[in-house]
């Protein structure tokens, strides 16, 4: 018992530790709780998108916040930060037109 008790424990602190935070959505607190983001950041986060509104998408982010680059960017996205709802990488899935795609033979 008291070792299902203690993996139940430890399955909560793990999820915990992985909160998704969105840039546009998140305050200093939030923010700062993801792996990566300290207090400057997590600042001049806020105050970017107080001058420049929302970030419309990682590039954006990338862009407008000093110190945010593509291998920062991906280590903040794997850590749980979220641009408009999307962790960098993540794209819509193509529409599907209903053609088939035909295999061209040598």
């Amino acid at each position: 018992m008291l070792k299902k008790l203690l993996l139940v424990f430890c399955m909560l602190m793990a999820s915990a530790s992985f909160a998704q935070v969105d840039v546009n959505k998140g305050d200093q607190a939030a923010l700062e709780s993801v792996k990566g983001i300290g207090s400057a950041t997590a600042k001049r986060v806020l105050d970017e998108r107080t001058k420049g509104g929302n970030f419309k998408d990682w590039g954006d982010f990338e862009s407008r916040v000093k110190g945010i680059g593509e291998k920062n960017s991906v280590k903040l996205s794997q850590a749980g930060l979220l641009v408009n709802g999307k962790a960098k990488g993540d794209t819509a899935p193509p529409a599907k037109t209903g053609v088939k795609a035909v295999a061209k033979s040598k």
